[in-house]
């Protein structure tokens, strides 16, 4: 079933409380609050609270080492690709990531790094004789107004990159994981198709196909973690301080852990 507008905005914005930085927000914004008001032995204790828990979200979930172990624990349920396990597919199905709406800066739209990178794995598959079909699954995801459809601009990007039109299937209703895997079951019924999306969101993309009764193997495209988590090759001191790409990568591991927990707790996984 299809989020209404405001159903979709809502979990947009309940999606922000998994963020790390939305909670360093609040609780700096409360902290900040109490030390403005009088000070009491009760409001002395929060101060102290939230000043610890500030500090904890910053320095733990900052540090490269936690960030990597939380991304890679989620990026090696990926798995391998066994591309002997049940040939021949019927479609290649790649996932959309992300695209930017062109404005008063950017000249045009443009895929993110996320979509780029799975369309062209998605192009690379189809170039090796997986499937027949590829089909690029996105939609609109804006909130307010109307944006770029995404699916459209990755076979605009398919298309240059040499796929025959007639094999190009575009499907730009979706704009949630769930949705892409519904809208796909509608397009291609039982078939049998290769998953193409980030090593970090394939497990769960993996499990909302198969419930919908396709026959499914993933294909994990865009690593961005190295080594497997206990692994200790290439760890350095650096890793020990905090710098932003590792709370983002933090983010990304928690966003897909709960993300995957929501969606079995729904009965969709």
């Amino acid at each position: 079933m299809d989020l209404s507008p405001f159903l979709f905005g809502l979990y947009k914005l309940v999606k922000y409380l998994v963020y790390p930085y939305t909670w360093l927000c609040l609780f700096l914004g409360v902290l900040t609050l109490l030390i403005f008001l009088p000070i009491s032995p009760w409001r002395l204790r929060w101060i102290r609270i939230l000043a610890a828990s500030s500090s904890l979200v910053v320095f733990v979930l900052g540090l490269p080492l936690v960030g990597g172990t939380l991304l890679g624990l989620v990026e090696q349920r990926a798995g391998r690709f066994d591309p002997q396990v049940e040939q021949p597919f019927d479609a290649i199905v790649v996932l959309g990531g992300g695209v930017a709406d062109q404005g008063s800066l950017r000249p045009g739209v443009e895929l993110s790094d996320h979509t780029l990178r799975r369309t062209m794995c998605g192009v690379s598959l189809f170039e090796q004789g997986l499937a027949p079909r590829l089909v690029l699954t996105g939609g609109d995801a804006s909130i307010f107004g109307e944006g770029p459809l995404e699916a459209a601009e990755m076979a605009r990007l398919a298309s240059r990159l040499g796929v025959p039109t007639e094999a190009l299937v575009v499907e730009s209703r979706s704009r949630t994981t769930y949705e892409n895997a519904v809208q796909t079951m509608q397009l291609l019924g039982g078939s049998s198709v290769v998953v193409v999306t980030s090593a970090s969101h394939i497990a769960r993309a993996r499990g909302l196909f198969r419930e919908q009764g396709m026959r499914v193997e993933g294909y994990p495209c865009g690593y961005l973690v190295t080594h497997r988590p206990g692994d200790l090759k290439g760890l350095n001191p650096f890793d020990l301080i905090p710098e932003v790409g590792a709370m983002r990568a933090s983010t990304m591991a928690l966003n897909e852990l709960v993300g995957t927990f929501v969606y079995w707790l729904t009965g969709k996984i």
